[in-house]
């Protein structure tokens, strides 16, 4: 009985093998005699798929893309339109997490009249390429660029009461730098002796300001019609060894232009634009024109570490430094800083001591004392700011605060962002 059973059940499944192998079959055969009784329908038309909509949100994939890409901020716009009163840096805030990287995303159209420079009315527009990678670039450009190749030509008429703006925006507040842009600020020793100084000024003043006369020592074989008046300031050291530190030079600080009335020995001179007040020993100095009027930021080319070592307007090393005010660093020009790069600043952090460890009873047995005896312990450097070098020379250079977000001051340590 079980040999038959076993014959039943092959065939059984044999037969069911060939019903599902035979019908496809046969109702492929069926829909071949079926179609040919009547003339095959002619074939959907191709139809091109409409162009996508411009949207003014990114679309998921660009949202991924912006996502993976740490360079663009999560908060970034797709479009911005450039206002007045805008800087470089502050447009770069609001696209990057590091302002420094705008070379790395800012398309240059060659099309576009002076690519390298964004004007107020410029629509800049955040886009990602096949790649992921992402780009900033000019929508629609601001008719201030003087009507380029492939703009529209816009015909500015005067208004009474208007300031046309004619100008692109510059990469900081360059107000806060203005004097050192233009005068020098640093002076060696072998400077200030050889530069001439204001001996007297008419009718016996101590202090002098605008449109005073002022006698000044010889200017040379080669005088020149103008000179910045310097006043000779504190000492540059560096910070620590007690005050013996080295000297990187000394602080000039600009108080006005003295325009040459008459040569000799002593020469005249006029007093025009100042800034504070002029004493007698006060040095005159040719103006330095060699700053650039436009800087780029950027991360520096090598590897920078060094220190702080004088807050501009301070009196002494406990001076502190927030948004836009100027530093002085101890590395410079030998040490590949350029203006326009950028460097983070690390607090210093402070030593204290450690009374709560081992025999921290003998420590507070001593009362206030007892620290003195107690272990020191340095605690770590934290972020306070970054700093955009703006002005050069061989062995430091003065830097504005573009972002605090701790407190700054001399001795706090400057490196690579």
């Amino acid at each position: 009985m079980r040999v038959y059973a076993a014959m039943a059940s092959k065939q059984i499944r044999g037969a069911r093998l060939l019903l599902a192998g035979g019908i496809p079959v046969l109702l492929a055969a069926c829909s071949a005699l079926h179609g040919a009784s009547r003339p095959p329908a002619a074939a959907p038309p191709a139809v091109s798929p409409p162009p996508p909509p411009a949207v003014a949100r990114p679309a998921p994939a660009l949202a991924a893309a912006a996502a993976s890409a740490p360079i663009i901020r999560r908060s970034a716009p797709m479009t911005y339109t450039v206002k007045r009163g805008d800087t470089l840096w502050g447009v770069a805030s609001r696209f990057l997490r590091n302002p420094w990287d705008w070379p790395e995303v800012w398309y240059l159209n060659p099309q576009i009249h002076n690519p390298h420079l964004i004007y107020p009315g410029d629509v800049l527009a955040l886009s990602y390429g096949a790649n992921g990678q992402p780009s900033i670039r000019l929508l629609h450009a601001s008719p201030l660029r003087g009507g380029a190749a492939g703009e529209p030509s816009v015909k500015l008429r005067p208004h009474l009461h208007s300031t046309p703006i004619s100008a692109a925006i510059p990469t900081i507040p360059y107000s806060a730098i203005a004097a050192f842009l233009a005068r020098p600020v640093v002076l060696s020793a072998s400077q200030i002796d050889r530069a001439p100084h204001v001996i007297a000024f008419r009718g016996q003043q101590q202090i002098a300001g605008n449109g005073s006369v002022a006698y000044v020592s010889s200017l040379g074989r080669h005088p020149h019609a103008r000179y910045s008046i310097i006043h000779v300031g504190h000492k540059l050291r560096e910070p620590g060894d007690f005050g013996f530190g080295h000297v990187y030079g000394y602080l000039g600080t600009y108080t006005a232009t003295a325009v040459i009335t008459a040569a000799g020995h002593p020469a005249t001179a006029v007093l025009a634009d100042s800034a504070r007040e002029t004493f007698a020993g006060d040095r005159l100095i040719a103006s330095d024109t060699s700053a650039p009027l436009r800087i780029e930021p950027r991360a520096p080319a090598s590897p920078v570490r060094g220190r702080i070592i004088w807050v501009v307007g301070g009196t002494g090393g406990a001076d502190l430094a927030g948004q836009y005010d100027i530093v002085a660093l101890d590395r410079g020009g030998r040490a590949g800083l350029v203006p326009g790069d950028v460097l983070a600043v690390d607090h210093h952090g402070s030593v204290v001591h450690d009374t709560h460890g081992a025999f921290s009873w003998l420590f507070h047995s001593l009362g206030s004392s007892g620290r003195v005896f107690a272990p020191r312990v340095k605690l770590p450097n934290y972020r306070a700011g970054t700093l955009l070098v703006f002005k050069t020379y061989r062995r430091l250079s003065f830097a504005l605060v573009v972002a605090a977000s701790n407190t700054i001051a001399v001795g706090d340590v400057v490196h690579n962002p």
